[in-house]
């Protein structure tokens, strides 16, 4: 389901008061892949809700360049929105998640293997939040980039 961002943060603090253990993760998720899927389920393991933060269109060209995204945010958003290990997406603009992030407050914050506390901003975050850090290994092969680079090349 698309969340709106406004809402976010009293939908987390109901799931927290009710018990139940929220994980948030973010990224771009341009061209769904089989990485992508596999790391959303991962990350869905790590508690009882995911909510995933997605980046808007202009922070997506910021991030990767004036060619992606491939698909726009709401198709992006209606995507990942329709896998069964995410419980709720929020469209985000900042080039980092550190503020959605703050409203948020996650039980765990998931991100993939090739990041580390050190490169990732918004751990600093978490763990001030009483949170915890995850990593999930990525998927070798797997990824946007690599599929846009053979499409261009066939």
């Amino acid at each position: 389901m698309l969340m709106p961002r406004d809402e976010v943060r009293a939908y987390a603090a109901a799931l927290r008061a009710a018990g139940q253990r929220v994980v948030f993760t973010n990224g771009c998720f341009d061209i769904l892949h089989a990485g992508h899927v596999r790391y959303l389920a991962a990350a869905r393991a790590c508690g009882d809700y995911l909510i995933l933060g997605l980046n808007s269109d202009a922070s997506v060209r910021r991030l990767k360049g004036e060619t992606r995204p491939v698909n726009d945010e709401h198709d992006r958003a209606e995507v990942v929105g329709a896998l069964k290990s995410v419980d709720a997406v929020v469209i985000f603009g900042e080039d980092t998640a550190e503020e959605l992030i703050a409203e948020v407050r996650p039980d765990v914050y998931v991100k993939g293997g090739d990041y580390t506390r050190e490169t990732l901003p918004e751990a600093r975050i978490v763990e001030r939040c009483g949170g915890a850090v995850a990593f999930i290994p990525l998927v070798a092969g797997k990824s946007t980039t690599n599929i846009i680079r053979r499409m261009q090349e066939s």
